[in-house]
């Protein structure tokens, strides 16, 4: 007689992806794959050449991080930084969110005029811009300057220069400022559309009057929005090359972004490895500023899009309807028709003078710019890149977005990390990994398109990401859920619920990616050359060559173009959140 054993169970074998937190499916999978290869494409040419000067001979090598820390200047140079993109982040932040509020939630709203008054700054691009305040407020020649002078003399005040000196700390802290106003105008706009009205009437019903509902109910509803705001203005503000090289220099302010384009491109041999080492620098403060974000996101009770529709009935302003309108158009004009104007008459006039001869005005340098060959294939192939490499980046963002909600803090935040961090660090330094990782063989695309879209939509995927991040935070749960239960796919439920309700967010990250795209400079001044050449290159040639005049009709021509297709993707927002569909407000906050 024999006994029987029952032989021990063997575990269960988990799969890899279950213990990671995520549950398989197609969308997830291929949301894996999409993120792996965005992550690829940041993190491989950064680390070709952050890497390259870390390492002698195959063993680490930390002296650049001790020349970097040894630099006598270092803490001024952190500091003016700090201070410019710290009082210009936090002044457009409060501007951008008041304006947006005005024109979603107040009848102060003047149709597509408030749609677009506090973006025109950023159609045009960041160089045109400051090279139209340095014509406005020089302080021997600027126009403004020019203007102002004679009505002071006639109360006694005789001036030889000034009063206004953009060449100066409120200068300087002017023009960051008025750059970044449109990312926090749009993202907190759509968060807005994304918001239940009905919340606010409560409180107003309630007793709270419209600014305390403001600030106890409309701005806590779009704190992801703000959030996403904040980190690109950080972001964009570390990194925004053209302002202060125009602006800062004369003024003596020393800023981190002219400092490592200094120590690339205008020191032999280039000294990469301090340029890489203030980058880190820049890349520390960033992640701290994406941790509080990150934070942000999670914690509190955010608006949330739920299942019941409601009306947007826009508060009445009264007597504070005329005002508010009036700020609004002051706005326009002082940030705007101003540098634009000026611009325009140095086009006109076809050279920068304290003179202006007002019966000499011609459109030679329009006609020039117009009939330039070079000119036309740049502005085709920005426009061209703008749109595809928005297109992709906004689309994977929206991927990658679903992918860290659903994952949680494991392999989602790695890969948000992954794609993130890699393009705080100097659009220079950026470009030049991918010179180094594409040029040449297997790929062979230097001089070509290709590596301008592969480098636009590396370099801009956190501004689409954070874009995307704060659309699905506002997206509750149970409409997922509902759609879950109710048998449709994870893909399906994305595709049908999730992106439809993601569209006023995605969009306005479209608009803002179009534009940065078409007008960028610092990484199309490595990238870009005579086979591929784009707007931002032709800018730099033309300013280096000293021709106001083809400079100011070259930058109004690409304002002009983006406001054309800028335009229609914003009404189609607009349309699509408050026309023929049911706009879903929210559950809860």
């Amino acid at each position: 007689m024999t006994a029987e054993t029952t032989p021990p169970a063997r575990p269960t074998r988990v799969p890899l992806l279950r213990r990671a937190g995520i549950r398989p499916s197609p969308l997830t999978v291929g949301g894996l794959v999409l993120a792996a290869a965005l992550a690829l494409l940041a993190v491989w040419p950064l680390a070709l050449v952050v890497v390259r000067p870390f390492t002698d001979h195959g063993q680490l090598d930390l002296a650049p991080i001790r020349t970097t820390l040894a630099e006598p200047d270092l803490g001024r140079l952190l500091l003016h930084t700090t201070v410019v993109v710290g009082v210009s982040g936090s002044a457009a932040l409060l501007i951008g969110a008041v304006l947006a509020w005005l024109n979603e939630r107040t009848d102060a709203r003047m149709g597509v005029l408030t749609d677009i008054v506090p973006i025109v700054p950023f159609l045009l691009p960041p160089i045109a811009g400051a090279v139209g305040w340095a014509l406005l407020g020089s302080r021997q020649s600027g126009y403004l300057n020019l203007a102002l002078r004679p009505l002071l003399d006639t109360v006694g005040v005789h001036l030889r220069s000034g009063p206004i000196d953009v060449h100066s700390w409120y200068g300087l802290i002017f023009a960051y400022t008025i750059y970044q106003v449109p990312y926090a105008f749009m993202l907190v706009s759509a968060g807005l559309r994304n918001v239940d009205p009905a919340l606010e009437e409560q409180s107003r019903i309630s007793g709270a009057g419209a600014l305390r509902t403001l600030w106890r109910v409309s701005l806590p509803a779009v704190r992801p929005s703000l959030g996403a705001a904040a980190l690109l203005m950080v972001w964009l503000g570390f990194g925004l090359f053209s302002v202060p090289t125009i602006l800062a220099t004369e003024a003596h302010i020393d800023i981190l972004a002219v400092r490592i384009v200094r120590l690339l491109s205008f020191t032999y041999p280039p000294e990469v490895g301090t340029a890489v080492g203030l980058n880190l620098i820049v890349m520390l403060i960033v992640t701290v500023v994406w941790y509080f974000q990150t934070r942000l996101l999670r914690r509190g009770r955010n608006a949330q899009i739920g299942g019941k529709g409601t009306g947007v009935r826009p508060l009445r302003l009264g007597r504070w309807r005329t005002p508010a309108r009036l700020l609004m158009l002051a706005y326009l004009a002082l940030t705007s028709l101003l540098p634009l104007a000026a611009l325009l008459l140095v086009s006109l006039t076809g050279y920068w003078s304290s003179t202006v001869h007002w019966d000499r005005l011609n459109l030679d340098a329009v006609r020039r710019t117009a009939g330039d060959v070079a000119t036309r294939e740049a502005l085709a192939h920005s426009l061209l890149l703008g749109a595809a490499g928005a297109t992709i980046a906004v689309l994977a963002a929206a991927v990658v977005s679903l992918l860290v909600r659903r994952t949680g803090r494991g392999v989602g935040l790695l890969v948000d990390a992954a794609i993130k961090f890699p393009p705080t660090l100097s659009h220079i330094v950026i470009a030049v990994g991918f010179v180094l990782a594409f040029s040449g063989a297997p790929f062979f695309m230097g001089g070509t398109l290709w590596i301008l879209l592969l480098v636009y939509v590396s370099l801009h995927m956190p501004q689409a990401t954070a874009a995307s991040d704060a659309a699905i935070s506002q997206i509750g749960t149970e409409l997922t859920d509902a759609s879950l239960m109710s048998g449709a796919g994870p893909a399906r439920t994305f595709r049908r619920v999730v992106l439809p309700l993601m569209t006023p967010g995605l969009v306005a990250g479209w608009a803002l990616l179009f534009v940065t795209i078409a007008g960028d400079i610092s990484a199309s001044a490595i990238l870009a050359g005579t086979g591929n050449e784009v707007v931002g290159y032709r800018i730099l040639e033309v300013f280096a060559n000293g021709d106001y005049a083809m400079l100011g009709s070259l930058s109004i021509l690409l304002t002009l173009v983006s406001v054309v297709v800028v335009l229609p993707v914003t009404w189609y927002a607009r349309g699509r959140r408050r026309g023929g569909r049911p706009v879903p407000p929210v559950g809860r906050i």
